[in-house]
This record gives C-alpha cells, structure tokens and sequence, in this order.
C-alpha cells in the first residue's frame, strides 16, 4: 500500500480508535512507553484511499512490559483489552463503549470473577469537571500533557509504519495520573443517531 501522512492529514484509525488502546496501556502499566513498531495494510477499496484500513502496534514500557493492539476502519465491531500478568488475566469487554455498560473478567489461578459496570455519561462529567477547573483556576487531570503523551506515541508508530524499523520514542515524565478521587457521576444517554453519514466499515 501506499502510505499517506496522516500526522499531517489528521485521519485514520490509528488516530480515531487506537488512542484508545494507548490511553488504556498507559493508565494499566502506570508508565509510558519507550520505543515503538507498527505496520499497515489495506486491501485497496477505494474509501482508504486516504488513510490505511488498519495498523498494527506493539509498545515496549519500563520493566519489560508489552503491549500490542490492532485498529482497523475495515473489521467487526469489536472493543476489548486484556491485561496478561503472572498470576492472573483482565479482560474488559466491552471496554471503551460510552453508550452501554462496560464489562470485566478477573481470572487469578482456578478462580473467576465478572463484573458489571452500568452505563453513564462520561462527556458530561469531563465537561462538569472541566469548566469546575476554569472558574476554580485549577490545573486539570487529565491535562494537556496527557494528550501530548498519546500524540508522542502516534507520531512514533507512524516513524515506525514508513521506517519499518523500532523506533525509540523521546522520553516523557508524567507523574500526576487521573484516579479514583476524581470520580463524577452522571446519567446515562443512548448513543446519538448518526445523520447523513456511513460508518467507515460501510455498514450501520
């Protein structure tokens, strides 16, 4: 395939849903990730002229951690994560949805637990919280720099795409990380309708 720029073009689905699984590595490792590789493909239709269909990732972290997603705009709908230790396994799933529960599964030995979580509104807390900070005059958490750190890794994993090469990513020092102290809740509301548009797998 050709590859397109899309740090530059400002798509894909690296950018649409794999900052999600960044974000989601980051916050389950508590630490961000030193060097980076991933590739591309796409099976030529026409509607990824201009971004790849998916993009495979591995990301190495301090202590000799992995992880490694695939985001694509051409599969099944599908959102979950697990997190493989020594003595146990998470799996979230679903795991990033706004507009139903979330689920988890907590396997540690011979034995298994599941858990539900209901759905909620997390865009009107990030808003509450967010406007809560501006007439306080605090620094919010998450703040600017938590998008800087995702936006550090896309940019390596595109170095990395073109290169084909690992590519070392500039060291970054996040101390301060969101936690449960900051916890809002608000009611939930379905998912939007969407109005004169396709998703882009091409089916509704």
């Amino acid at each position: 395939m050709r590859l397109t720029e899309p740090t530059r073009e400002g798509g894909g689905p690296v950018f649409d849903m794999g900052i999600y699984c960044i974000n989601a590595a980051r916050y389950l490792f508590r630490a961000e990730p030193t060097e980076v590789w991933a590739t591309s493909a796409s099976t030529g239709e026409t509607r990824f002229r201009n971004a790849e269909e998916m993009t495979a990732v591995t990301m190495r972290f301090p202590g000799e951690c992995l992880a490694t997603f695939t985001t694509s705009f051409g599969s099944a709908d599908i959102g979950r994560y697990t997190l493989v230790g020594t003595k146990g396994v998470l799996t979230s799933d679903p795991a990033y949805e706004y507009a139903e529960g979330l689920g988890l599964q907590i396997k540690a030995g011979e034995k298994t637990e599941k858990r539900q979580y209901s759905k909620r509104d997390q865009f009107a807390a990030e808003i509450s919280y967010f406007s809560e900070c501006i007439l306080k005059n605090r620094e919010p958490e998450p703040s600017g720099q938590e998008g800087l750190a995702d936006i550090r890794v896309i940019e390596g994993i595109y170095k990395a795409v073109k290169s084909g090469r690992v590519v070392k990513l500039p060291a970054f020092d996040k101390k301060n990380r969101p936690s449960l102290r900051q916890e809002i809740r608000k009611r939930p509301h379905s998912k939007p309708e969407t109005v004169d548009v396709t998703p882009p797998s091409g089916r509704d």
